[in-house]
């Protein structure tokens, strides 16, 4: 795929005026291109294998299949995975850790304003991850209370709390072991919730030096985005929500 091309957009929901107005919403941006509807989440598994979108905008309440359950079968079925991002009508932190773990990289309400809806598709789609920090870290420690953080096969990628850099160079893992010194550096600042922009003015470097570091970080550990590297370190005790460790 070219930088130019459009971000092919597949809708899953199952209320036809909510797709019909998602449509409308996109359609009219240039550089977004809705490639198919689905109203259920079976049927969302179906065109998500067969059109390949890019990203996934998924309603989390649906009748059968609600779009939680559909999005860990892509997740999981799919060898290269589209983006999927959630969207609710409220906010439900147990839908949102239910999400994440199921290997969504965003989650916005519905009654956002359109511009929200534009920009998490493009932040999704460049390999980033949109969640509002807030939520992120209530999300991370209640997993970590809860001792159900996810697993190395789900992991995912969020901005929870701030941690010290010993607390990433302790940690000992297969995957962590092959971080240079840099990529834990950075995985500790994308544990803070700083955006790229931001970790390269803290390290002195360029943005896109950074952009490289992220994306080793992520192909090291095997995750898909920021959010679920940050959540694999929290799992691993290598980042320690504040007040821990």
């Amino acid at each position: 795929m070219n930088d130019d091309d459009p971000i092919r957009v597949l809708l899953v929901d199952d209320h036809g005026l909510v797709l019909t107005g998602f449509q409308l919403i996109l359609e009219a941006e240039d550089n977004i291109e809705v490639v198919g509807q689905a109203s259920s989440g079976s049927e969302a598994i179906v065109l998500a294998d067969r059109l390949r979108p890019d990203v996934v905008c998924m309603d989390v309440q649906m009748p059968g299949m609600d779009g939680i359950e559909a999005t860990a079968h892509i997740m999981t079925e799919q060898a290269a995975p589209p983006r999927i991002l959630m969207l609710t009508t409220f906010h439900d932190e147990q839908a949102v850790r239910a999400s994440l773990r199921a290997g969504a990289s965003g989650f916005v309400l519905k009654n956002s304003p359109p511009e929200t809806l534009i920009e998490a598709i493009n932040v999704l789609h460049s390999g980033d991850a949109l969640l509002d920090p807030q939520v992120t870290r209530g999300v991370i420690e209640a997993m970590r209370l809860a001792g159900d953080a996810p697993t190395a096969s789900d992991a995912v990628d969020t901005a929870p709390a701030r941690a010290d850099a010993a607390d990433v160079t302790s940690g000992s893992d297969a995957a962590l072991d092959v971080l240079t010194e840099r990529e834990r550096e950075v995985l500790l600042l994308l544990a803070e919730g700083l955006s790229n922009a931001d970790i390269a003015q803290r390290l002195f470097v360029s943005d896109a030096t950074i952009k490289t570091h992220v994306s080793n970080v992520l192909s090291k550990l095997g995750v898909h985005d920021r959010i679920h590297a940050v959540i694999y370190a929290y799992e691993r005790g290598v980042v320690a929500p504040s007040g821990r460790g």
